[in-house]
């Protein structure tokens, strides 16, 4: 028995008796379904990475647009609250304006 040989489907090596069962090679029908099996496992595979990619990026926007809004505190003291500055900006121009 050679390690290295590959036999066709429910192939299997000889005996010690030289013997060997019988060969069933794959049916073109057989073969479609392998691939078409191993495309759908794919797919599934490839949405669920996707979704959860999805959720982890949109969840990060999320936090990173209420922290610029001012509606989470600040991280490890990076202020990145822009609400304040564009409301005295406002004010400012709204004040001159007036003037």
């Amino acid at each position: 028995m050679t390690p290295n040989k590959w036999w066709p489907i429910g192939q299997t090596p000889s005996d010690a008796d030289g013997k060997s069962e019988s060969v069933h090679y794959a049916t073109k029908e057989e073969v479609q379904e392998m691939i078409d099996a191993a495309i759908t496992q794919h797919n599934r595979n490839a949405s669920m990475i996707s979704m959860c990619l999805g959720i982890i990026f949109l969840a990060l926007f999320a936090e990173g647009f209420f922290r610029v809004i001012g509606m989470i505190p600040p991280f490890m003291g990076i202020d990145v609250n822009l609400m304040q500055d564009i409301i005295d900006n406002v004010k400012e121009e709204v004040i001159k304006v007036l003037s």
